[in-house]
């Protein structure tokens, strides 16, 4: 069940955030933001390294003060993923986080203050290599904004955005991202689709203020799926009030979903029902748990009986069909071992972790005759 994604995604920009590229032909990546107090440096490198060993690309940081500027300095030296720092209004702010090795600013240079203080930081950035991400929300539209539009629309957001755009053009600068965040779907979606039209730099994209676990996932897999299958989006943001690590996972299952990233295992599971030979539910939840570690890019099915099962096992890596007397093992498509229902989720887990070793090294081996022929 290994196919291309059939999406072809919009022509963009090439910049580069750290050693992480976005946009042009680069994968799309994904972040996550920290919600610690940055000034607790200790507090926020511990969630800044639970992003990341959740997979995350990038992780953004908010740097409201010069006390935080600070903090993120000691951040900065104890952690390798690319750091994004937050920044609103002051222009020191964003001169003392380059100076500390930032990878990226979000900072929108039309709400810092006099043309000075802008050319100060895109001369600074530009000097250091660092991209800025220009971030608009629905939430905190310009006063003149408001007025002229009476509430927050597509038309609007993307107004504000090229207000920013014009003033980076100005001052020659392009290594740039841009976001148009909305916790209305519709209005985030419209307005990714007008800004995708105006300008060749990568989308950031982002349902901002999703809501929670649940809820939050469900706006955000509609809103950037949707945007996702018109080929628009260079990197990504789930915006959930919960865990920072539960936004790169459900990224992940996006991408995963639209074949446009593969990161750990594609899951292909029934919801279950009478004809059941083993416990799917509970076989799912264990299996989820123990094996979000691996990054190999598999598909793994469980299924609970032999109607659907066979067929779905086939089309996997390893795979788990429910039968009588015994629940049957594929493993490439192929019928391996028989096995009962005790302990036989340890036995699965050993099973799918061994596959994934073969497939890694196999990808290894691939990657080396690449680089011989290469150099040959």
């Amino acid at each position: 069940m290994k196919t291309e994604s059939p999406i072809k995604r919009r022509v963009s920009r090439k910049i580069w955030v750290g050693d992480v590229p976005v946009g042009g032909d680069a994968p799309i990546s994904v972040q996550s933001m920290t919600n610690t107090e940055t000034c607790d440096v200790a507090a926020t490198v511990a969630q800044v390294q639970a992003i990341a060993d959740a997979g995350a690309d990038i992780v953004r940081v908010s740097v409201p003060s010069m006390d935080a500027a600070e903090a993120f300095r000691d951040i900065r030296s104890q952690v390798s993923v690319p750091l994004v720092a937050d920044i609103h209004f002051d222009h020191k702010i964003a001169l003392k986080v380059a100076e500390y090795g930032v990878d990226c600013l979000r900072i929108n240079p039309g709400n810092i203050g006099r043309d000075d203080k802008v050319r100060e930081v895109i001369s600074s950035a530009r000097d250091k290599g660092i991209p800025i991400r220009i971030g608009v929300n629905a939430g905190s539209l310009g006063k003149e904004l408001q007025r002229k539009y009476g509430e927050p629309t597509a038309e609007a957001l993307v107004e504000s955005a090229m207000h920013h755009v014009d003033i980076l053009d100005k001052h020659d600068f392009q290594d740039f991202k841009v976001s148009v965040k909305a916790s209305e779907v519709f209005m985030a979606v419209e307005a990714y689709r007008l800004l995708a039209r105006q300008i060749e730099q990568p989308l950031h994209l982002g349902i901002t203020e999703a809501g929670g676990l649940r809820g939050g996932t469900v706006k955000s897999a509609v809103g950037l799926g949707m945007l996702l299958m018109d080929g628009i989006g260079d990197t990504i943001r789930i915006s959930l009030a919960a865990d920072p690590v539960e936004e790169v996972k459900v990224g992940f299952e996006i991408l995963k979903s639209l074949k446009l990233r593969t990161n750990g295992i594609n899951f292909i599971a029934c919801p279950s029902c009478s004809r059941q030979n083993f416990d799917v539910i509970g076989t799912m939840n264990a299996l989820e748990q123990r094996l979000e570690d691996i990054r190999t890019p598999m598909d793994v099915a469980v299924i609970g009986c032999i109607v659907n099962g066979p067929g779905e096992a086939r089309e996997a890596d390893v795979g788990l069909t429910g039968a009588s007397p015994s629940n049957l093992i594929y493993v490439d498509g192929e019928p391996d071992h028989k096995i009962n229902n005790e302990e036989f989720v340890d036995h699965l887990e050993k099973v799918i972790r061994d596959k994934a070793a073969l497939l890694e090294q196999s990808r290894a081996e691939q990657e080396e005759k690449l680089i011989l022929k290469s150099s040959a």
